[in-house]
């Protein structure tokens, strides 16, 4: 426990001395964040505070080492774990390259994984997840599971990095659980560890908090990831026990929730999957008011009672830690649901978006139904059946008016009487009836105009021309030209005061057009 305590107060010492260094070497080389319109800070401030970061926690370490037996911390140099250092001085460079000169998602995604890649070959795999009795060997995709965690962690720590303090608080939250996890489990070599990041943590927050004087930029977040991953696994190898990556997974919550959420939040919103964006969880709460100190100290509440939801799950192994875990999850949820973070999930665009894919795969019964009348449609072999069958495709779509619109017909086309009721033969009766619509409801006619031919299907009162005038009628007119000719226009009308309109018509419309100028042309020929 001395040791322990020792490299934490050196780690600390460390970063005190070593961060003002570093902040006069940033200005010197230009290594600065300028405030942009997506950056909060609104004054150029030093980003390379991961080397101070990086510096103080190797020789932390290597102080330790003067510790007397069995104390001291020495590194298996005999062993493949120097490539999981190399991993860790990879990642560094990688962050550090990009806070001077900006490197591409794609090459920084890449070097990511390389670093993972040499994590995993110095010995750091998630081989097996053991819960209980439960156990899981991954076995193959041991090598996928592992740079999952890595980069998952990476880029959790690297998105947080929004604010004054935040990152490094949070990552000081989960290196304080993990050291009093690996003490229970008489895990002290990991606990010396963690703590020479902790010290480094609290160092550098004298510093990073708000006002920051400093950032740590990707090169900090980027190696803070990269060596909590790295050391959650460390930890797990020695016990085997899956609370060790999982305790990590909760006291890192609000980032790693961001950090999945991310790609998919920008690619339901059309934007590019890895391009910066102020849709964070801190963006939102600042967007509510909220000042930064107070973002930053919310945050650090949530991460807070994650650890001790963290604790609880290792310290009570029954079903009521499983269902206080679970409470929290559902609390935290609603909360990032009420500042507007998932207003791109809300449950209405979620079902619209399966319900998307569900009708384009044609597993509707409704899909099918609707596919069979733009067959109808397409192979009808003059004008009437062509009008019976879009008359078909209105009622199934639950328009309210129909408007055909063809342009030079012959002179001899036969004109009906305005607003016959619809013959039997449409068999749309019992439909009409269980809606509110008798069939002798239901109308057509046809008439003449300078251009040519105009048909009309409507029901109800809408073939009145004061109920299609109404602020709530939905009104669209497609087109119908082919070939440089224009054959005509078909107009659909709705009364969005009875009726929305329904999921995915107007991708139906567009099926619609083209099965109608389809049969025109077949049967001008």
């Amino acid at each position: 426990m001395i040791a322990i305590l020792f490299v934490f107060f050196i780690a600390m010492a460390l970063a005190l001395i070593l961060t003002p260094l570093v902040k006069w070497l940033g200005v010197h080389i230009g290594a600065v964040d300028e405030p942009l319109e997506r950056k909060i800070h609104t004054k150029p401030t030093p980003r390379i505070g991961g080397l101070a970061v990086l510096l103080s926690f190797v020789l932390a370490l290597t102080a330790s080492s003067f510790l007397p037996a069995p104390y001291s911390y020495h590194l298996d140099i005999g062993s493949r774990l120097p490539f999981a250092l190399l991993g860790g001085l990879v990642i560094f460079c990688v962050g550090f390259f990009d806070d001077i000169r900006r490197l591409r998602p794609r090459f920084k995604l890449l070097f990511q994984i390389i670093a993972a890649s040499l994590a995993y070959y110095g010995g750091l795999k998630i081989q097996i997840f053991s819960v209980g009795a439960t156990t899981i060997h991954f076995g193959i995709l041991s090598y996928f599971v592992t740079v999952f965690w890595f980069l998952l962690l990476i880029n959790a720590m690297n998105l947080i990095d929004g604010l004054d303090g935040l990152a490094a608080g949070v990552a000081l939250f989960a290196c304080l659980i993990m050291i009093g996890l690996s003490i229970g489990r008489s895990d002290y070599r990991t606990a010396m560890e963690f703590a020479a990041l902790a010290g480094v943590l609290l160092g550098f927050l004298r510093y990073n908090f708000n006002p920051a004087s400093i950032f740590l930029g990707d090169g900090g977040s980027y190696f803070l990831g990269y060596t909590i991953a790295a050391l959650s696994i460390h930890g797990s190898l020695k016990t085997g026990l899956a609370t060790t990556l999982l305790i990590p997974l909760l006291a890192l919550g609000v980032p790693i929730f961001d950090t999945l959420l991310s790609p998919v939040r920008r690619w339901l919103l059309g934007s590019r999957i890895f391009s910066p964006d102020k849709g964070h969880i801190h963006h939102h709460l600042l967007k509510i008011g909220l000042s930064y100190k107070w973002v930053v100290v919310l945050i650090y509440g949530i991460t807070f009672l994650f650890c001790i939801a963290g604790i609880i799950l290792v310290n009570i192994h029954n079903y009521m830690a499983g269902i206080f875990l679970i409470a929290m999850i559902i609390v935290f949820f609603i909360a990032v649901r009420k500042i507007g973070y998932l207003e791109y999930l809300a449950v209405d665009k979620f079902f619209g978006w399966l319900r998307d894919l569900s009708f384009e795969a044609g597993l509707y019964n409704e899909r099918r139904s609707f596919l069979n009348i733009q067959l109808q449609v397409e192979q009808a072999q003059d004008m009437d059946t062509l009008w019976k069958s879009i008359c078909l495709a209105l009622e199934m779509m639950d328009f309210d008016r129909g408007e055909l619109h063809l342009y030079n017909c012959a002179e001899d086309t036969p004109v009906e009487p305005a607003f016959t009721a619809v013959p039997a033969y449409y068999g749309m009766e019992r439909r009409w009836k269980v809606r509110g619509y008798l069939e002798s409801n239901v109308w057509t006619s046809r008439k003449k105009d300078d251009r040519g031919i105009i048909q009309t299907w409507t029901r109800g009162p809408y073939r009145r021309r004061e109920d299609i005038e109404k602020n709530s009628i939905f009104r669209i007119e497609l087109p119908l030209d082919a070939d440089n000719s224009d054959l005509g226009k078909l107009i659909m009308i709705k009364d969005l005061s009875r009726e929305n309109i329904q999921p995915y018509t107007l991708r139906r419309l567009g099926y619609l057009r083209n099965s109608i100028v389809t049969a025109m042309k077949k049967i001008k020929e």
